[in-house]
């Protein structure tokens, strides 16, 4: 069939329309050229069509007068019609043959009325954009790649069966734990630091049926308060200097579907608390710079190891947040009150430590474990992980004895007995015991607690966040008590 004979049934002024804009030597060029030209009414039924373009889609002359998608599904030649505008260089699906590059145009008459559309399939063009097709899908595997990755990140990474320890008061958390996960409520975890507050949020999203969506963790006490709204409810572009101009997410909205775990939570200034408090009760955000409200579906798990309530009497937190926030409290147990569980701790610890340095574990001589077992440890695990790496450090054998352990571990000692033992970085009542009496024995809580901070100020050479990870508490914390104890905030940050 010649390129210039159509086959037409509904409107035959189509042909004529496009010879008076292009020239019938441009046309007829197009035709030949091409591996299929048709051509569509206002309505997108199909007008005409040559023979290459019925080859190509194994049709007859029959579908002449039908909708377009009776012959192609994926067709966006409405959107032609509907719009008034071309598409440019898409690509199709053709039935057993490579991807099809086409394009489609609008036709109009001379006053600029649309009467239809018309399309040219480059089957023989399509080699020309092969490398632009390669390139498209490595990018599209790497970003495929990049949200698995991503995806995996925001996934818990530990389950109660992770948790370390069958004495009773673990035994006792992990219960409270699962039933924890049961529900959809929020979940408060107190306890000192150290004793694995995060991995416990991790493990109550694991066992719930959000596990599947987000986690995302988010320490408080780590991100500037300037940045903080803007952390956890995002920003719309250029809300304030420096902001990104295609706007931001936060976290909450990055937690949309699954669990966020808001990290030592009595850190949070109380310029963003009504905010957050709006968040939980609402379960809606609105972005820093923005007047669009966002509805999320999140689950709230926070942690601390500062008295909420204490810092409530202070007036240096919310209320009506401290009640939102503490609707099922879980206190995880200190490990001087886990002692039957320090073997396998240490056991596991020290084989992970074996692991990242490519050495055979070491093991602890009973001596040694003993001299372990009876220091305080008030930076809990993370402490004693810290311990045992320095430990497997300076040792040179496989074994490690208590000359080892003694050379090694921090001069605070266990309380005497009938002193009560409180967190030393957190806000308590003052111990009811006669100060002349905790003061005669060396004793009192304060004063331990100034001895660890100037051995960790004196080994650390005046660096205060190397200071505060060997404590384990956040920066924020020592600052507080350098201050209350008037040890001086102003050098080595």
């Amino acid at each position: 069939m010649n390129p210039s004979e159509l086959r037409c049934a509904v409107a035959p002024s189509f042909v004529e329309i496009f010879r008076v804009h292009a020239g019938n030597s441009l046309f007829d060029q197009l035709v030949a050229m091409c591996g299929g030209t048709l051509m569509v009414d206002r309505e997108a039924r199909i007008a005409w069509m040559d023979d290459k373009y019925m080859a190509a889609f194994g049709v007859t002359p029959e579908v002449i007068g039908r909708p377009i998608e009776a012959v192609v599904p994926t067709t966006r030649m409405r959107e032609v019609i509907d719009t008034g505008k071309p598409i440019f260089l898409d690509i199709i699906e053709v039935r057993g043959k490579p991807p099809v590059v086409c394009i489609r145009l609008p036709l109009k008459d001379a006053a600029g009325d649309l009467h239809g559309a018309v399309a040219f399939m480059l089957f023989d063009r399509h080699q020309y954009l092969q490398p632009l097709m390669a390139k498209v899908a490595s990018l599209q595997q790497e970003l495929s790649s990049a949200r698995q990755r991503l995806a995996g990140e925001r996934q818990a990474k530990y389950s109660f069966s992770q948790l370390m320890g069958n004495s009773p008061p673990i035994r006792e958390v992990k219960r409270l734990g699962r039933r924890a996960a049961q529900y959809d409520s929020t979940v408060l975890l107190l306890g000192e630091t150290g004793t694995g507050k995060e991995l416990f949020a991790h493990a109550i999203h694991h066992a719930s049926a959000r596990a599947h969506k987000p986690f995302v963790s988010v320490n408080v006490a780590a991100i500037p308060e300037a940045l903080l709204e803007a952390e956890f409810f995002g920003a719309a572009p250029g809300a304030y200097t420096g902001a990104d101009r295609r706007g931001r997410e936060g976290k909450f909205l990055l937690a949309d579907g699954g669990t966020i775990f808001l990290d030592e939570i009595g850190d949070m200034p109380l310029s963003v608390q009504p905010k957050l408090l709006r968040a939980l009760q609402e379960r809606e955000i609105e972005p820093l710079g923005s007047n669009r409200v966002s509805r999320i579906d999140v689950r709230v798990l926070a942690a601390t190891s500062r008295d909420l309530e204490g810092l409530v009497r202070e007036g240096k937190f919310r209320a009506d947040l401290y009640y939102r926030l503490n609707v099922l409290p879980i206190t995880l147990p200190p490990l001087r009150e886990r002692g039957e569980d320090l073997p396998l701790i240490c056991e596991s610890l020290l084989e992970r430590l074996a692991a990242r340095f490519a050495l055979p574990p070491q093991e602890l001589e009973p001596q040694a474990l003993t001299r372990l077992a009876g220091h305080d440890w008030p930076g809990n695990v993370r402490e004693l992980a810290n311990v045992l790496e320095r430990l497997v450090m300076s040792v040179d054998g496989h074994t490690i004895s208590e000359t080892d352990v003694a050379a090694v571990l921090p001069q605070v000692r266990r309380a005497p007995p009938g002193i009560e033992r409180a967190p030393p970085f957190s806000a308590r009542p003052p111990l009811s015991h006669p100060p002349e009496t905790s003061r005669a024995r060396g004793e009192t809580l304060a004063d331990r607690e100034r001895e660890a901070i100037a051995e960790a100020l004196a080994r650390t050479r005046g660096v205060k966040a190397a200071a505060a990870r060997l404590l384990g508490i956040s920066r924020t914390t020592l600052y507080e008590k350098l201050e209350s104890y008037g040890l001086g905030t102003d050098d080595n940050p």
